[in-house]
């Protein structure tokens, strides 16, 4: 077993840590008071490779391993999980699967743009009345010989304001069940897409999520991704890799926090030494470390399994089960460690808090994570 990074590796983690550091963090409070999307800051990932880091550089991608994205998403999701989702949807959901599952053609025309961070782009699945059982999808996709008549409503989309291309999973006959759904590349120009208002949200704030409504929007075949009634395993196979994309946001979450506690308790004196020196405090950074290091360890592993083709499905539910975990516990454990100043904005941590509850849902709540999990332990699959 190695545990070593390579040094690439390293350069990716050291490149993401100060892009994280001098980019991302000044205006970071303001920008998730305001709720003002980081523009400049996505426009900055794309020029550092950040947006479509495993895709070949034959479209345009980095075409590193998983191993060096996670590092990435983990540093910037350390200062913004606004740039850090952006970076994540853009990256495990939208590029990732154009490049596995869709045509040449496809990626020709799409995923050259979106791997360089020209284009943003958006995974469309959830709606008000599918979003844990996907199986029951209300968009239809209505085959009409030459192209699809597309009509229905997906919500909480990443970027839905913001992205030029949507990968939407759309019914096509009812009668089959989820072996009746489809996706299909859609453009927000297409007459029929309708952009919602943002989402005033708890965390993540600057990030813009959007209910996005279809009115008999026509989409060509040629912008159906797989074989017919492919759409659902296509999901499922994509938000796969996605949940080790989430993984790692949580990772760097619990990360961020624990580095701010750890700072501001060496800073903070009470009766008459660091409050570090305190068994309470210093105990509170163990436990802290401790969970951080053994989340660490699963989503690292997630990702050597996905860069080696083994099969991923439970170690990146795992890994997401447990890291949301530790991000949702010791994000509050940083505020206990600053007091009072840990509750006003101005000190971080009780944004990393707030943010830190989002990886418990999106992409597959912790409950769905614990379904994969126990599916593929009955099935004797999972040390496979």
């Amino acid at each position: 077993m190695q545990f070593q990074l390579t040094e690439e590796q390293l350069a990716v983690r050291e490149a993401a840590r100060d892009f994280a550091q001098q980019v991302c963090k000044p205006g970071v409070i303001e920008r998730d008071s305001t709720m003002a999307y980081p523009t400049e800051q996505v426009r900055q990932m794309g020029e550092l490779g950040f947006m479509g880091m495993t895709v070949s550089p034959e479209y345009g991608g980095s075409g590193l391993d998983n191993i060096s994205y996670v590092l990435a998403l983990e540093e910037i999701s350390k200062i913004d999980n606004s740039c850090s989702v952006i970076m994540s949807v853009n990256n495990s959901l939208v590029c990732y699967g154009l490049e596995t599952y869709g045509a040449e053609e496809q990626k020709q025309k799409y995923l050259t743009k979106l791997a360089t961070g020209e284009w943003i782009g958006s995974f469309c699945l959830s709606e008000p009345e599918a979003g844990s059982d996907a199986t029951h999808q209300r968009t239809t996709a209505e085959d009409k010989g030459d192209h699809y008549l597309l009509n229905g409503t997906k919500n909480w989309i990443t970027s839905g304001g913001t992205s030029q291309v949507h990968l939407v999973i759309a019914q096509s006959n009812p009668d089959a069940g989820h072996r009746g759904i489809n996706a299909f590349i859609v453009e927000t120009g297409w007459d029929g897409v309708e952009i919602g208002a943002k989402e005033d949200k708890l965390g993540i704030r600057s990030s813009d999520t959007h209910t996005i409504m279809y009115n008999n929007v026509k989409v060509p075949k040629e912008n159906r991704i797989g074989d017919d009634g492919f759409g659902f395993k296509f999901a499922m196979k994509t938000l796969s890799g996605g949940r080790i994309g989430i993984a790692a946001q949580a990772l760097g979450i619990a990360g961020g926090a624990y580095e701010l506690a750890v700072a501001y308790s060496k800073e903070r004196e009470a009766f008459g030494k660091p409050i570090s020196h305190h068994q309470a405090i210093a105990f509170k950074l163990a436990d802290m470390a401790t969970d951080i290091e053994a989340a660490k360890m699963l989503v690292y592993r997630a990702a050597w399994l996905k860069d080696t083709h083994g099969n991923y499905d439970q170690a990146g539910a795992m890994a997401k089960l447990f890291a949301s975990s530790v991000a949702m516990k010791h994000t509050v454990e940083a505020v206990q460690v600053h007091g009072g100043y840990g509750f006003v904005k101005e000190y971080h941590v009780e944004r990393l808090m707030r943010d830190a509850k989002i990886t418990q849902i999106y992409e597959g709540t912790s409950e769905v994570q614990k379904i994969v999990i126990s599916r593929g332990l009955l099935k004797g699959e999972l040390y496979v």
